[in-house]
C-alpha cells in the first residue's frame, strides 16, 4: 500500500521536505521553554510566552492556510516561513542579550506565521489522489503516523540539543530545518495543487456538518492536552520526574504505529459511522490511564497503558481529517484543515489548564479522569452533530 503511494512522481521529494519541515514543530516549544527558563529563572514567563506563540498560530493559521489555497503553497509557504523564522531568531537574541522581557512576546507571536506543513502535504495527497478513497486513507495515515513520530521525536531531541550544546541550539536548529524543509518541499511544483483565486462555495465554518467536526477536533486537543500534563504530573509525584517525558512518547509511539497499521486496511462504511466507531474506542482506551493509576499505582502499568491507549488516537484523526476533506468546499482545503489545527490546538490548551488543575486540587491519579471525560465529549458531539443534520435536512 505504501509503496503505491510513492512510486507516484514527486511524492517522495515532497514527504522528504516536509518531514524535514514538521520536525521543528515538536521542538520550538521545549526549546523556547528550556531557553527562556535558563536565562531568566522562571517557567511562569516561558509558560506566558509560549502560550501567547499559541494563541497567535489559532489566530494566524486559518488566514496563512485561506491565502494558501487562493495564492499556492510556493507563493504563500516561503514568505510566511521567512517571517517565523526571522522571529525564532529574534527571540533567540532577546534571549541572548537580556531584552526585556515584552520582547520575547513579540518574538514568539511572530513564530505564529508558521505554515501549517502536515495540512499542506495533506492537501497535494488529496490533489494526487483524487477519487481514489482507498489510497487516500492510505496516504492520511501516513501523515497521521509522521505527526506522532514528529512530536515524538522532536521534544526529545530540543532537549539533546539544548542540554548538550547551549541553551538556543534547538530554537536555532529548529529554525534551520524548518526552512531547509520549506525550500526542499515548494520546490516540487509538479505535486502542488493549483491555486484557488476564487474558491467555490462558502467558508468551512458555514458549510452544515464541519462546526460540529471542529467541535470534536477541539475535545480530543482536551485528551492530548489534559493526558499530557497528568502523565508529567503524575510521574512527578511519584518521584520520577527526569522519565516523564519518556514515559509520554509511549502514547504517540502507539498511536504511529496503528496509523501505519490503519492506513493498511481498506477503509468500509461512511466515514461518520467509521468515526463513531474510533471515538468509542478512544473513549474505552482512555480509562486504561486512570485505571493503571488507580489500580496500580505504578509508573511501568502507565506506561503499558499509555501505549495501548495512543493506539486510538491515530485512527480517529485520520478518520476525522478524512471527513473534514470530504466536507471541505473544493479551493478551500488548506483552510479546512488549519482549521481542525486550530480547534486540536484549543482543545490542547484547554485540556493542560483542565488537567493541571485537576492535578493540583484533587490528585495526579485524578488528572487522568479528563482525558476520559474530554474523549467521551468527542464522541457525543460526533453523535449529536450527525443527529442536527439529519434533523436539518428534513
Amino acid at each position: 500500500m505504501y509503496r503505491r503511494l510513492f512510486s507516484l512522481p514527486g511524492t517522495r521529494a515532497f514527504t522528504a521536505g516536509n518531514l524535514i519541515a514538521r520536525l521543528p514543530a515538536g521542538m520550538f516549544s521545549v526549546s523556547a521553554v528550556v531557553m527562556i527558563a535558563g536565562s531568566r529563572g522562571s517557567y511562569a514567563l516561558a509558560g506566558a510566552v509560549t502560550a501567547t506563540g499559541l494563541a497567535a498560530t489559532a489566530l494566524a493559521g486559518p488566514w496563512i492556510a485561506r491565502l494558501t489555497d487562493r495564492h499556492g503553497q510556493s507563493r504563500t509557504a516561503v514568505p510566511a516561513t521567512v517571517v517565523a523564522v526571522l522571529g525564532s531568531v529574534s527571540l533567540l537574541l532577546c534571549v541572548r542579550y537580556g531584552a526585556p522581557d515584552w520582547t520575547l512576546f513579540a518574538a514568539y507571536a511572530a513564530t505564529a506565521t508558521t505554515p501549517n506543513t502536515g495540512g499542506m502535504s495533506r492537501a497535494r495527497w488529496a490533489h494526487l489522489l483524487a477519487g481514489d478513497t482507498e489510497a487516500l486513507h492510505t496516504a492520511n495515515s501516513f501523515e497521521q503516523a509522521a505527526d506522532e513520530l514528529c512530536f515524538m521525536l522532536g521534544p526529545a531531541l530540543a532537549a539533546f540539543l539544548c542540554g548538550t550544546f547551549f541553551p538556543e541550539a534547538g530554537t536555532l536548529t529548529g529554525a534551520v530545518l524548518l526552512l531547509t524543509g520549506i525550500l526542499i518541499f515548494t520546490a516540487q511544483r509538479s505535486t502542488e495543487p493549483p491555486p484557488r483565486p476564487t474558491p467555490k462555495g462558502a467558508p468551512p465554518l458555514r458549510v452544515p456538518g464541519i462546526p460540529p467536526l471542529l467541535a470534536g477536533f477541539v475535545a480530543t486537543g482536551a485528551v492530548f492536552g489534559s493526558m499530557e500534563v497528568a502523565t508529567l504530573a503524575y510521574a512527578n509525584a511519584t518521584g520520577h520526574r527526569a522519565v516523564g517525558g519518556a514515559v509520554l512518547a509511549l502514547q504517540a509511539a502507539g498511536s504511529c504505529v496503528a496509523g501505519l497499521l490503519y492506513g493498511r486496511l481498506k477503509p468500509a462504511g461512511a466515514p461518520e459511522l467509521r468515526l463513531w466507531w474510533c471515538l468509542l474506542a478512544m473513549s474505552g482506551l482512555m480509562t486504561l490511564p486512570l485505571l493503571a493509576t488507580t489500580a496500580l499505582g505504578s509508573l511501568p502499568a502507565l506506561a503499558a497503558a499509555l501505549l495501548v491507549a495512543g493506539m486510538a488516537t491515530a485512527p480517529t484523526m485520520v478518520t476525522a481529517m478524512t471527513l473534514l476533506q470530504h466536507r471541505t468546499p473544493e479551493g478551500r482545503l488548506n483552510e479546512g484543515m488549519s482549521l481542525a489545527v486550530t480547534g486540536l490546538l484549543l482543545g490542547i490548551a484547554c485540556g493542560s489548564a483542565a488537567g493541571g488543575w485537576t492535578a493540583d486540587h484533587a490528585s495526579p491519579t485524578a488528572g487522568f479522569a479528563v482525558p476520559v471525560a474530554a474523549a467521551a465529549t468527542a464522541l457525543l458531539t460526533a453523535v449529536s452533530g450527525r443527529a442536527a443534520s439529519r434533523a436539518t435536512a428534513v
